[in-house]
């Protein structure tokens, strides 16, 4: 895991490891200062030579300075490093998330992946900044202190020796006891994230159900969740503060006690106890400091492993060794392909399937719910690989294929419509970022969105809000529809994107893509007979298998299924009509 992540401090060891080294310096500074105060006490105040105190009063002040001077450059090179470490992380996680396939994405949640950019980031770039700067200066600070201590008495020094045994015993016993608890916090906070998430999603749907109340609730449980959590974490953390208290107070008595006999048998000197109380300070800031950071490493240590998680997490989808850049043409062969999302074939999604498409031809898929109907569609751009079987585009197996390359070719509009924030023209050329204005206004034509997008006042540069939620569901679907077209795909596919458009509209699309785009293979998964009854074959998927192939008229004579779905929409026409 440290190797993981340590990979990515990259452009930002130089800062560092010049943070540890200027701290070093500030360390070694400071710890001289205490024996030069003992020197002016001892030689100079005691013997009333006050050459002697200035000149070593003005050493102490710039060695102060020049401690100060490190020790603002460790704080600056110390939080570049952290901050660039954090953005390197952040940057990683997002490309990495970019290569998931979609059984990848389905292992995490939206929420997951969002709390893993965010906050587990955010806990580890505060635990490398500690570590770099509070972590590096508690150690030297501490050996250094310790050092002086017996060089002045190391009888006394002896006490310095019990305090570190008992507060490292008592620092495992506080780690080993929370970490396993701030495990669990992170997971809840990805379930307040969800929450949150959708509810602001579905904020539409929740204020017309007047379930306000509702989903108060569910979040006030979810945050009460990640509450109840971290105070227990936390009743394990408190331990530490009186623990050091303790030995803090433990060592000045012991100090004032024996120090105390020793300077009345002459054993040690005022300015040397003097010097040992301030060493004492040092030790137990510093013993404090390292409590503190490893506090803050065992709340890090669980946010490290779900970053390293996503980062190690593997595509299942990668390409073959020599990949092919070109795709014939849009012809499709489905040769007994077999597929379920777990790779479990005793429980499959789709079974034995074959079938072959001509380049060009025009495909209707009807099935009811759970037909997987956009399952068979979302092999085709290789989003999944079939678990037994091959599909075939243009001759040549999917898998043969550099993905991108396939997937230029491919272009798909999914069921759940997505217009991103931006102009009408940005949302676009999602489909051909080169694509010129003529050739926007071309495929607008085709999808039958010219005519709305004309009627706003600011036509194609007209701003669409997150989610396309300024515009209606019918206007999103023929949006989806023209930035696909803009791709020059030789493989259409239409994920019942056409739903929320009347039948009249719906006609006036098909129609247009008979006349702009002849030569591509569309196909069309739709609930409505009437947007697929013109197509060269239409497919009846039930329960993953194909149970009927054929025009519409062939199909009305011998499908059973085909023919009671025509009935009913016929018949529920009919009586719309009457």
């Amino acid at each position: 895991m440290i190797k993981k992540l340590s990979s990515y401090i990259r452009e930002y060891k130089k800062d560092s490891i010049l943070t540890p080294a200027f701290i070093a310096i500030e360390v070694i500074l400071e710890v001289i200062i205490p024996v030069l105060m003992a020197m002016i006490i001892d030689n100079g105040v005691e013997k009333g030579d006050m050459k002697y105190v200035t000149i070593l009063g003005v050493i102490m002040l710039v060695m102060a300075f020049v401690s100060l001077t490190f020790g603002a450059l460790a704080g600056k090179t110390g939080a570049k490093a952290s901050t660039g470490f954090a953005k390197n992380l952040r940057k990683g996680m997002f490309y990495k998330i970019q290569d998931y396939s979609f059984s990848n994405i389905d292992k995490y949640s939206t929420a997951g992946l969002v709390t893993r950019l965010t906050t587990d980031v955010t806990n580890v770039q505060n635990a490398y900044l500690m570590i770099i700067r509070t972590f590096a200066r508690a150690p030297f600070m501490l050996i250094a202190a310790m050092v002086m201590s017996f060089y002045i008495n190391s009888r006394m020094a002896l006490i310095f020796l019990g305090a570190i045994i008992f507060l490292g015993i008592s620092l495992y016993f506080v780690i080993s006891n929370a970490h396993p608890i701030f495990k669990k916090v992170f997971r809840k906070y990805d379930d307040l994230n969800a929450s949150v998430q959708e509810n602001l999603t579905g904020i539409r749907v929740v204020k017309a159900y007047v379930r306000e109340d509702h989903e108060i609730d569910k979040f006030h449980k979810a945050s009460q969740n990640l509450y109840n959590m971290f105070i227990k974490a936390e009743k394990i953390i408190i331990l530490n503060a009186p623990i050091m208290q303790f030995t803090m107070y433990t060592i000045i008595l012991l100090f004032s006690w024996f120090g105390a006999k020793m300077i009345v048998s002459s054993d040690m000197k005022t300015g040397e106890l003097m010097s040992l109380f301030t060493y004492a300070g040092n030790i137990l800031m510093s013993l404090m400091m390292i409590s503190m950071v490893f506090v803050m490493v065992t709340m890090a240590k669980s946010s490290a492993e779900r970053i390293v998680e996503v980062l190690e997490e593997e595509s299942d989808l990668k390409n073959s060794e020599n990949p092919i850049y070109e795709v014939k043409d849009g012809s499709i062969e489905f040769d007994n392909v077999n597929f379920s999302y777990g790779k479990k074939e005793d429980n499959l999604n789709l079974e034995n399937i074959n079938l072959k498409i001509k380049s060009g031809e025009t495909i209707g898929i009807i099935g009811g719910t759970g037909s997987a109907k956009s399952t068979f569609v979302q092999l085709i751009p290789r989003l999944y690989d079939v678990t037994s079987g091959s599909l075939k585009i243009g001759g040549l197996d999917v898998r043969d294929y550099d993905i991108e390359t396939l997937r230029n070719e491919v272009s798909m509009v999914l069921q759940k419509n997505v217009l991103f924030s931006g102009t009408i023209n940005e949302n676009l050329r999602w489909g051909n970022k080169d694509a010129t204005d003529e050739e926007i206004v071309q495929a607008c034509n085709a999808a039958q969105a010219s005519e709305f997008i004309e009627n706003f006042p600011d036509k194609y540069d007209t701003y669409i809000e997150q989610g396309g939620t300024n515009v209606s569901g019918g206007q999103k679907q023929r949006l989806c529809i023209a930035r696909a077209l803009l791709k020059k795909p030789k493989i259409l596919i239409l994920d019942d994107s056409t739903s929320a458009v009347d039948t009249k509209t719906d006609a006036l699309i098909r129609k247009s893509f008979k006349q702009s785009i002849p030569h591509t293979t569309k196909i069309i998964i739709a609930q409505r007979i009437s947007s697929v009854e013109d197509a060269d074959k239409i497919i009846v998927l039930n329960d993953g298998k194909i149970n009927g192939i054929g025009t519409h008229e062939e199909l009305l004579r011998t499908n059973e299924i085909y023919k009671e779905v025509y009935d009913c929409q016929v018949k529920g026409a009919g009586e719309d009509e009457a």
